[in-house]
């Protein structure tokens, strides 16, 4: 017998918010001010950001991996998580954006893990491999331009040691993976890229209903 689907209303929303433990200050300044930006939608709430937290600690990273930054809200989440000596390699094409990211980096004194760069992250990504950094890393959060999730998740297998951790963001892309009558490249990329993943045989993977659609990804193997 299957159970009735829950249904996710707004105020349930508030209530799953409000069970969380308090917000940080500095992420709750770090989220007014980036909701006061054109594009905020693209931050993640801080229901997702202690998923985040929870999940550093529960794969002991100690190297992460983030594409797509933003103000830096879901960086910061790690970089408060991670040990004294853990690191994120973190990928943003926006100067302006990262600028925020790296005030409150700075702040929260956590600038030190972070080692930020700018520029198209698939070449930091295939720079990497190439100058042998496969299976090295712990974790990777991917939150970018849909249509190279797919690329994105092939570099970041290879750079994760097995039993690794990949947590892939957008992946309900706002109800439009189960809409037809949206056919824009993005949407198509979510619903390729959901697909294959279901079938990967490297992996076990697990789509879930946090935020808008937080898929949890764990590399298979044994970790050395």
């Amino acid at each position: 017998m299957t159970t009735k689907p829950l249904c996710i209303t707004e105020d349930l929303i508030h209530y799953v918010r409000a069970m969380q433990p308090e917000e940080p200050e500095i992420l709750k300044r770090l989220g007014r001010e980036t909701d006061d930006l054109p594009r905020a939608t693209m931050r993640i709430g801080w229901d997702e950001g202690r998923l985040l937290m929870l999940l550093v600690k529960l794969v002991q990273a100690r190297r992460t991996i983030e594409i797509g930054v933003f103000t830096g809200y879901s960086a910061l989440c790690t970089a408060m998580a991670l040990p004294g000596d853990g690191r994120i390699l973190a990928c943003d094409v926006s100067e302006p954006w990262t600028t925020v990211a790296r005030r409150y980096w700075r702040e929260a004194n956590v600038d030190h893990k972070i080692d930020l760069r700018l520029g198209q992250a698939l070449e930091t990504l295939e720079g990497l491999l190439g100058s042998g950094f496969t299976g090295v890393f712990d974790m990777a959060f991917i939150d970018a331009d849909k249509v190279n999730y797919q690329n994105y998740f092939e570099c970041c297998l290879e750079l994760l040691r097995p039993g690794g951790l990949i947590a892939v963001d957008n992946t309900l892309w706002y109800g439009r993976v189960i809409d037809p009558t949206f056919e824009d490249v993005d949407t198509l990329a979510i619903r390729a890229f959901n697909e294959r993943l279901r079938t990967d045989s490297r992996v076990e993977a697990c789509l879930t209903a946090v935020g808008d659609g937080l898929t949890l990804v764990v590399k298979k193997g044994v970790s050395a």
